[in-house]
């Protein structure tokens, strides 16, 4: 994957800053008929330097695809990104991501378009998918003016809308992996985590195909029928 981004950073360095823009992106897919047996599938997580997406950052993006219901291993994005202005002092201790290696990481903006031309327009997921939602989507906006928006799936809601009667102890990334066998190689470590989170997707994928879920449009009506059922249960 290293060799890929490199190679990357090498053309567009050789074609040029302008030769890839916000503006020649690929278009962001809707869940429509695509079959989940077929499709394409970004499975993503962040590390931040806090909790608050109005005024923390993004400092590394970890994501695997998944593509015919597995995950490719040369198809991941592993980056920290060179942001050495930024306090990481609350964070480093979680993350262990420190003023070194944001000194080291790539140039923002170029990970962030290669990221976005690696994605292909293709849905996204991520566990609490609302967390990383709004990060990404403010640093696209903020570093490259970049305002699309893409399909987000909650994976935190399609294991309990799949497997209701799970026992995991909590609601956690790790309560999930421990109910289904899963190592969780290096905690708050973006691609790690993206890595289990993909796990479990596949997990779920497969027993939507056991109940006859085919397609990613019925995946997301799926989750917004738990979602009312969830919201009834709160009246």
């Amino acid at each position: 994957m290293l060799e890929h981004i490199r190679q990357w950073f090498e053309r567009r360095r050789v074609r040029g800053a302008g030769a890839l823009d916000p503006a020649h992106l690929p278009t962001p897919k809707s869940a429509g008929p695509q079959a989940l047996s077929e499709c394409r599938l970004i499975v993503l997580d962040l590390e931040t330097t806090g909790l608050n997406p109005s005024k923390d950052q993004v400092i590394a993006i970890g994501a695997v695809a998944i593509s015919g219901n597995v995950i490719p291993l040369g198809d991941q994005f592993d980056l920290i990104l060179r942001r050495p202005e930024l306090d990481i002092s609350e964070t480093v201790l979680i993350h262990g991501i420190g003023p070194e290696a944001l000194t080291r990481g790539h140039e923002t903006e170029d990970a962030l378009l290669y990221l976005l031309d690696w994605m292909d327009g293709d849905p996204v997921l991520a566990y609490h998918s609302a967390f990383d939602q709004k990060f990404l989507e403010k640093t696209f906006k903020q570093v490259l003016g970049y305002t699309q928006r893409h399909t987000w799936i909650d994976v935190a809601e399609l294991l309990p809308a799949f497997f209701p009667e799970a026992r995991t102890g909590g609601h956690s990334l790790d309560h999930w992996a421990d109910r289904f066998g899963l190592e969780v190689s290096a905690r708050h470590h973006a691609a790690a985590d993206a890595m289990v989170t993909a796990e479990l997707t596949l997990v779920t994928l497969n027993k939507a195909h056991k109940t006859g879920v085919s397609t990613l449009a019925e995946l997301t009506e799926k989750l917004r029928y738990y979602r009312r059922l969830k919201n009834m249960h709160r009246i």
